[in-house]
């Protein structure tokens, strides 16, 4: 296994790209209000129709593609951090073992205001990188890639294909999700936060297990690890021609596969086929617009003057766990009845401006948080809980 050299200098395009990842996460979650579907307040057509456009490009933007960005990213903070540790003759993973404990319970205090939240998902799931951590380069980037071409779906496919005739049948997270039912707008916070911990908790790991983002997460954690150990997040010669192939070829990728998504009927006239199939082709055209984000951001970056304008994310993705959790204490407040419940007032296009604003000040202030420390202030705590009992 051969590993490039990687410096101890901090690779600023990581932490942008991760900033870039963890906004456009928190304008999402805005104009869905944070999971509370419906209860539009009413307004003028141009308005509706006007929600409609944000609603559709926001979720064409972003939607499967800002979280793979940041499971892509995960995977490369892994093999920073045992990269480092290998260097001084440490195993890492007895402390990413820990590192991901520390993680679920951050991930579980999440959970009380949002159920949504990933930090519990990918706590879990990335104790499947471990096993990989050891394998070549080629049989890590051939393990990727087994994963990110969705092998649960292709069984389950396969299950299909054998009783076509058979309906599809009902999502079993929709069960958990209707014992949800409307607490985010006429429960107290107490009744929210046991919702959230309970059936909405439940409900958002089966939504993920039964929509291909096990496979796909440990896949891009995996690729992660890859493209660290590949220093292709640095800059350098090689690594600039490598994204402009990866622009090329995934923006060539996208086009017939967001198409084919809604066409798989052609291949089959049985719905439990062609719906299993469109659900596998719709994660694969979300990958390939998410590759197109992530290099054209570096190549930006790297190669042109819009590196001042998205080094400004930098500081937000530094401390990205503590503003992803403070994104869902204000987000949970402002939208749910326990707090201004503007659910009630504000369309998709209000949400979005109120996320835009939100972005502003998680900018602002993480600016001003690393004037003065090194680790945001969650960061901070979790390094040393990761780091507990170590002996100089």
């Amino acid at each position: 296994m051969t590993t490039e050299p990687i410096v101890k200098k901090r690779i600023t395009v990581l932490d942008a790209l991760r900033g870039f990842a963890l906004i456009s996460i928190m304008l999402l979650h805005n104009v869905e209000r944070f999971e509370i579907y419906g209860y539009l307040p009413v307004q003028p057509d141009w308005l509706n129709s006007l929600d409609s456009i944000i609603w559709d490009s926001m979720f064409f933007m972003f939607g499967g593609k800002s979280y793979a960005i940041f499971a892509l990213l995960f995977g490369v903070t892994f093999f920073i951090q045992s990269h480092n540790q290998e260097k001084i003759g440490k195993d890492f993973r007895p402390r990413f073992i820990l590192r991901m404990f520390w993680l679920l319970l951050f991930g579980l205090f999440n959970t009380l205001f949002y159920q949504g939240e990933i930090l519990v998902f990918y706590a879990l799931v990335a104790l499947f990188i471990l096993p990989f951590a050891r394998l070549s380069n080629k049989a890590l980037f051939v393990s990727a890639v087994f994963f990110l071409l969705q092998p649960l779906y292709w069984i389950r496919l396969i299950i299909a294909i054998q009783h076509p005739e058979l309906p599809l049948g009902e999502p079993v997270y929709m069960e958990w999700y209707a014992r949800v039912g409307n607490v985010f707008t006429e429960g107290n916070m107490f009744e929210i936060m046991k919702s959230n911990i309970t059936n909405g908790r439940i409900a958002t790991i089966l939504w993920c297990w039964e929509n291909g983002r096990v496979d796909q997460s440990l896949g891009l954690f995996l690729l992660g690890f890859w493209l660290g150990r590949k220093a292709l997040l640095m800059e350098s010669e090689s690594s600039i021609k490598t994204w402009k192939k990866v622009l090329i070829i995934s923006a060539i990728a996208f086009l017939p596969l967001y198409i084919l998504q809604s066409h798989t009927d052609i291949f089959c006239k049985y719905e439990s086929v062609s719906g299993m199939l469109s659900n596998v082709i719709r994660l694969w055209s979300n990958l390939a617009l998410m590759f197109v984000w992530v290099s054209g951001f570096i190549l930006l970056f790297y190669k042109t003057r819009a590196f001042k304008w998205l080094n400004v994310l930098s500081p937000v993705g530094r401390m990205s766990l503590s503003n992803y959790l403070i994104q869902s204490i204000i987000g949970s407040f402002i939208y749910y009845n326990m707090g201004l419940s503007m659910y009630k007032y504000a369309g998709y296009s209000e949400c979005l401006l109120i996320g835009i604003l939100l972005a502003a000040l998680q900018i602002g202030y993480s600016t001003w948080w690393f004037k003065t420390h090194k680790r945001g202030p969650l960061e901070s705590i979790w390094h040393k809980l990761t780091w507990l009992g170590k002996k100089d």
